[in-house]
């Protein structure tokens, strides 16, 4: 058996490269393939983890607990029923990544020429930083020194629309437990920076205990963040915080509180098996038309063959194996033309002439192309076996020759 299989894989191989213009034409097809499949693939794959990751970092964490009205209307009332400290004494030896508590609410920001809406995050900077989109060593003035900080830090894009700047007061205000305004004076006394420009806009840091005290509700807090190891694998950090907290709150994994980005992980997920199919589908034609051209030009070989006892089965074996050997060699130079051209760009593509498209979004505005191994592996699998059904039909209809016909056909 292994005899007969050495000198049909011999056969196959010599046979591939009688016509070696055909052969490097049908190769360089299936080398680009398979190249445009895992660099289209590592490009999307990079976007989508940025935007995720992104958001998760805005959100943040892989797990939170809300009041079970909090998500549909994340209102000052909606808080957590524990004190802070029973939930730090619960927390504190989990054994998590990172875990902070926080409040989130919608406020209102003015300077002494323009208001926004905005989120206001009362935060403790010291567990957060772990979490945060903010880069607290690359804000200008100073981020946060701790809970009960005086000062707030604002996006750069929300000081230009307000027109205020780092130093000045503004004035911000949101509404109590009991529907009263709550607002105080800030000086602002750091800008920071995101790779998602709406968020510059969209939140305002301030000291946890500073915002507590504003809104006045004692020591409560309206969520517990919590990261994880890996955004794609949560359900070890769900059980783990479930298991710590009462029934009557609300436990939420990323995907179920920001729907759109879970739902876009599946779509993408599923895009990368549905864009291997498209390219081999297109690569399929020349592949099945190589190997028709083949047969037919050794139709007299074939038919000698069987004459001298060789099975259908032999002829069958040896056309897909010298379909398998093309495909494996365009999968060979097709992987590490995809590895040369996606690793120098793993620093980050420049793609801010599209800025303000990508931030709609979500992304930002320079693209990590991200190289999996379990994409490149899904890649080079669907190739394998769907050039092994390919190439059937033909190495079939070799197989199912007459020898004398094959011998005496005129080409």
């Amino acid at each position: 058996m292994i005899n007969t299989l050495r000198i049909l894989t011999m056969l196959a191989w010599r046979n591939l490269w009688r016509n070696h213009r055909r052969t490097l034409i049908m190769l360089g097809a299936v080398v680009i393939g398979v190249w445009a499949m895992i660099f289209m693939t590592a490009l999307t794959m990079g976007m989508v983890n940025d935007m995720i990751e992104d958001s998760i970092s805005a959100l943040p964490g892989h797990v939170q607990v809300h009041h079970p009205d909090y998500l549909d209307d994340p209102n000052i009332t909606n808080l957590l029923p524990l004190p802070e400290e029973a939930i730090a004494d619960r927390f504190r030896s989990a054994g998590f990544l990172a875990w902070a508590t926080r409040i989130k609410v919608p406020a209102v920001l003015s300077s002494e020429r323009e208001s926004r809406g905005v989120t206001l995050l009362g935060i403790d900077p010291q567990r957060e930083e772990a979490m945060s989109f903010v880069d607290y060593s690359a804000v200008e003035g100073r981020f946060l020194e701790g809970p009960d900080d005086a000062g707030i830090v604002i996006g750069r894009k929300l000081a230009e629309t307000l027109e205020t700047e780092l130093g000045k007061r503004v004035v911000l205000m949101s509404q109590d437990p009991d529907n009263d305004i709550a607002d105080r004076g800030f000086r602002v006394v750091g800008l920071f920076s995101a790779d998602v420009q709406a968020y510059e806009e969209q939140y305002v840091f301030a000291g946890k205990k500073t915002v507590q005290d504003l809104l006045r509700v004692g020591d409560r807090v309206t969520s517990i963040v919590v990261l994880g190891d890996d955004y794609r694998d949560v359900e070890p950090v769900f059980a783990k915080v479930s298991a710590l907290v009462d029934d009557g709150v609300t436990v939420s994994r990323w995907m179920e509180i920001d729907t759109y980005l879970g739902t876009m992980l599946r779509v993408m997920d599923g895009f990368v098996l549905v864009w291997v199919i498209v390219i081999f589908l297109a690569l399929s034609f020349g592949l099945v038309n190589t190997l028709v051209m083949a047969v037919f030009e050794r139709v007299r070989e074939i038919g000698l063959m069987l004459a001298l006892g060789m099975k259908p089965s032999g002829i069958l074996g040896q056309i897909v194996i010298e379909s398998m050997m093309l495909l494996v060699t365009g999968l060979t130079i097709g992987n590490l033309l995809a590895w040369a051209t996606i690793k120098p760009l793993e620093s980050g593509i420049d793609i801010s002439v599209v800025a303000e498209g990508m931030a709609m979004m979500g992304a930002a505005s320079v693209l990590y192309p991200q190289l999996r191994f379990e994409d490149v592996i899904l890649a080079n699998t669907v190739v394998l076996i769907l050039g092994f059904f390919a190439s059937l039909s033909p190495a079939w209809r070799a197989s199912r020759f007459q020898p004398i016909e094959a011998i005496t056909r005129v080409n």
